[in-house]
């Protein structure tokens, strides 16, 4: 009678020792402020209660029979795993503060327990100074960016365009706050090459995607260079339009100048035609004040001597004569006594013609 109970006693410690409890994940890296989830699960049916502790102290109470037992912590929550027919629950942390840093454990009462750890993290803000800045091809261009309220101390890494810099090309600084937040500083000199992003990335191991600050840098050549094609254009066609217009001005001059030749005349000119004046002048005494158009100061040719000759006869011939007047002939010695002169002298009335021979 005294065996029986022995081996019930041994059966019982082989079942609780072979029944295995497993808790995952074994580590755990959240931000402040975001849910926190632990999973518990056994393998024996055999328990009855299962108490989940936060840094050593009990928080949440699992009942087999009555499920999850109220709570005097609002922030902690469990959920049952369908599928496992009530031997695995999920332990919730609805939002982790950074006090909840530390130990997880999953307490099988009277069979097992493990433990996990749980990391809490804080995202802080990260800025590159200044706006975007404008820079000539060759200069050294100065950033500077700042990583505050981060814990632990974050990560900082440049990129320029997209392109992560060497981490030897700048300098890091950090510091802690009173409450255990640091703020890290970090200075990059750029020499402007080109048109270029630059971005400041700082990152804790929580967070998925760094946080980024960006600002542009342009670099002036660049910009020149961009619109060359447009450039070239324009100044070929303002070349163009300027040797057209001085060809148009140029053409404009000769013809001026080809119209005040021909409109102004010559020094010749102006001598023929004062001796035109002169010569008509002297012809318009001769008869009577009328000019003869065809005389010319160039000398006479035989057709205008003909004409002139014709023209004093057909005027003479409109003079009439009334009387014919007597003729006196005086016959004179002549200093030389070879010659003999006879002047003849006609008196005549106020309207008789005088006419003296000279032979």
């Amino acid at each position: 009678m005294d065996i029986f109970p022995l081996l019930v006693l041994l059966l019982t410690c082989r079942i609780q020792a072979g029944a295995q409890v497993k808790l995952s994940p074994e580590t755990l890296t959240v931000l402040r402020g975001e849910e926190a989830r632990f999973t518990c699960s056994t393998t024996t049916n055999q328990w009855t209660v299962i108490v989940w502790l936060l840094n050593g102290t009990a928080t949440l109470t699992i009942s087999k029979m009555h499920g999850v037992l109220p709570s005097t912590n609002p922030n902690v929550t469990a959920e049952e795993i369908p599928t496992s027919k009530g031997d695995s629950w999920v332990f919730v942390l609805k939002s982790t503060q950074s006090h909840n840093q530390g130990q997880v454990t999953c307490d099988l009462q009277g069979i097992d327990r493990k433990t996990a750890n749980l990391y809490v993290q804080e995202k802080g803000s990260v800025e590159v100074f200044g706006d975007d800045k404008l820079a000539f091809k060759g200069q050294l261009v100065l950033f500077e960016c700042q990583a505050a309220g981060w814990f632990p101390k974050p990560t900082l890494q440049w990129q320029v365009n997209d392109k992560k810099v060497n981490q030897g090309e700048y300098n890091i600084t950090s510091e802690e706050s009173g409450k255990s937040f640091f703020t890290v500083t970090s200075n990059l000199s750029v020499t402007a090459a080109k048109s270029s992003y630059v971005d400041c990335l700082a990152s804790v191991s929580a967070l998925p995607t760094p946080l980024k600050s960006s600002v542009r840098l342009t670099v002036v050549a660049e910009v020149m260079q961009e619109e060359d094609d447009c450039t070239v254009l324009l100044a070929v066609t303002s070349c163009l339009s300027a040797l057209l217009l001085l060809l148009l001005l140029c053409i404009c001059t000769v013809l001026c100048y080809r119209r005040r030749r021909q409109a102004k005349p010559g020094p010749q000119e102006a001598i023929r035609f004062d001796q035109s004046v002169s010569g008509r002048n002297s012809v318009a005494e001769a008869t009577g004040g009328k000019v003869n158009l065809a005389y010319s100061s160039e000398g006479p040719t035989d057709q205008v001597n003909s004409e002139f000759i014709t023209g004093t006869r057909s005027q003479m011939d409109f003079v009439s004569f009334h009387k014919v007047p007597d003729v006196t002939c005086s016959g004179n010695q002549s200093l030389h006594r070879e010659s003999k002169a006879q002047v003849c002298l006609a008196e005549e009335n106020p309207k008789n013609v005088r006419r003296i021979t000279t032979v």
